[in-house]
This record gives C-alpha cells, sequence and structure tokens, in this order.
C-alpha cells in the first residue's frame, strides 16, 4: 500500500528509542524525511544510523531539550533548511511521574506540564503556519491510557496527558478547514527506554531477571502496574510506530480529533 509520505517532512520529538524512533523507522521507510529530537546526542547518533541502514529516507538529528527557549523555533527552522517544508509533527517527548495527589511537589507539576504540555503546545503553533503553506498536515499526539482513565497514584502524569488529549480534540476542530488533521495514541504497555531502566535498577536485587521475564511479569499486572494485558504481552515500539506512520499518511485522510487505544486490550473505554 502506498501511503502517501514520499517526500513529506516530520519532526519526531523524543525520537531517540522508543516509540519515537520506531515512528521515524516507519515513515522513512515510505520515503518520509524526518528531523528526530533528543537531549542526547550519542542515543540520536545511533538512531540515525540504524534509520538510515534501514531504509532510503533522509533523516536529520537534532539534540536539544524541547522544553528549553527557542526550542520550537529552532526545530521547525531545522526541517526547513534540510528539506523546505514541514507536514507532520509526532509529539513523543515525556517520561512517566506517578505519584499520588499529596506527593506531587509544584515543580512535579511545572516540569511536567512544561514537557508534555507546553512544549508540544509551542512546536504545534509554529508548524500550522507552515502546514497552511503546503496545503494540509499531520499532527500526533502520543499520550497514554491514564489521560482517558486516571487511577491512583498516577499525577501528574495522568493530568498533562489528559491535557493532551483534550488539545487534540479541540485543535481538530479549528484546524479541520486547513486541512491540518490531529490525532493521539493512547499507549499502555510498549517497550520501552524507561522499561529498560526499571529493569535494570530490579536486576540489583534480582540478577537472575531475564528481560523477557520482566515483560511478562509486566504483562501479567506484576510489578507496579495494576492490569493485566488481555494479548498476554508488552506491545513492540514497532506497533506503536506503524500505527502513528498511518495516521501521518494520506490513508488516514479522514481521520481526525480521534483517540487510539495502544494498549493490547487494557483500557477501560473504547
Amino acid at each position: 500500500m502506498d501511503m502517501g509520505l514520499q517526500g513529506k517532512v516530520a519532526i519526531i520529538t523524543g525520537g531517540s528509542d522508543g516509540i519515537g524512533k520506531a515512528a521515524a523507522l516507519s515513515m522513512a521507510k515510505e520515503g518520509a524525511n524526518v528531523v528526530i529530537v533528543a537531549r542526547r546526542q550519542e542515543v540520536l547518533g545511533q538512531a540515525v544510523q540504524d534509520i538510515k541502514m534501514a531504509t532510503e529516507g533522509s533523516v536529520v538529528p537534532l539534540s536539544l531539550d524541547v522544553t528549553a527557549e527557542g526550542a520550537a523555533p529552532q526545530m521547525i527552522q531545522t526541517a526547513l533548511d534540510n528539506f523546505g517544508r514541514l507536514d507532520i509533527v509526532v509529539n513523543n517527548a515525556g517520561s512517566a511521574i506517578a505519584k499520588t495527589f499529596e506527593a506531587v511537589s509544584d515543580e512535579d507539576w511545572e516540569s511536567d506540564f512544561e514537557l508534555k504540555v507546553w512544549a508540544a503546545v509551542r512546536l504545534m503553533k509554529g508548524a500550522i503556519l507552515e502546514m497552511r503553506k503546503v496545503g494540509g498536515g499531520r499532527i500526533i499526539n502520543v499520550t497514554n491510557l491514564a489521560g482517558r482513565t486516571p487511577g491512583p497514584s498516577t499525577m501528574p502524569t495522568s493530568i498533562s496527558r489528559a491535557a493532551g488529549i483534550a488539545i487534540t480534540k479541540g485543535l481538530s476542530k479549528d484546524l479541520a478547514k486547513d486541512n491540518i488533521l490531529v490525532t493521539t495514541v493512547c499507549i499502555g504497555l510498549i517497550k520501552s527506554g524507561q522499561h529498560h531502566r526499571r529493569y535494570e535498577a530490579r536486576l540489583e536485587k534480582e540478577p537472575n531477571l531475564t528481560l523477557d521475564a520482566f515483560y511478562d511479569e509486566i504483562a501479567s499486572g506484576g510489578a507496579v502496574y495494576r492490569s493485566s494485558v488481555p494479548l498476554g504481552r508488552v506491545g513492540e515500539p514497532e506497533e506503536a510506530g506503524d500505527v502513528i506512520a498511518f495516521l501521518a499518511s494520506e490513508r488516514a485522510s479522514y481521520l481526525t480529533g480521534i483517540a487510539v487505544n495502544l494498549d493490547g486490550g487494557m483500557s477501560a473505554v473504547l
């Protein structure tokens, strides 16, 4: 299937590993040109090498903190300088902070919203101007299930992700006339660098624990996770990357204002 991504230009934040890297790889395979953004230069360099080895698409790394002053204009200008246009934005940068309400400090609230909400808002505001110049575009916000059905001890992440979901719906209404489609992918349990770091921390006390066993435990609702995955496994980054690439494609030209649960059936709501 031709997804209509040939020659399109995407910015993907949090693009050096996990879901962001997988989305960049999926789009590059379809001929898109991609700017991947992350803080760690060495990880970015490896991601670029991996993507270039696997695809014929062009990928440009940009090492910066998306919350830094001037980050959004720098990301957009990098896309324009290298590829002359901007068609797609994937707001994927984020981290998981999950505490009880009373344990969340003012600094936790501020840093979480700065990363997951305000940085994304600033990038979208600038990107919209460029997308209008080329007749439309795609904005995909990567959020999570807690943003739809917050559970106990899920703040501030559940609240900032709920904001991202609400922004997606409202913005889709405002931008439909410009053929700029806005969607969100609500992530459940997907293999990631964050999960791998938790695994490495467990190894200090459980040196015989294998990575497969760790992920099996997560899928069954063990460790700090409260729900099991009906499909019985943790998702692969590539499964998320392919869904994001589809939402960015011309094949998804009648989809906007929607939230896709990428969760193996975990969510209690549609």
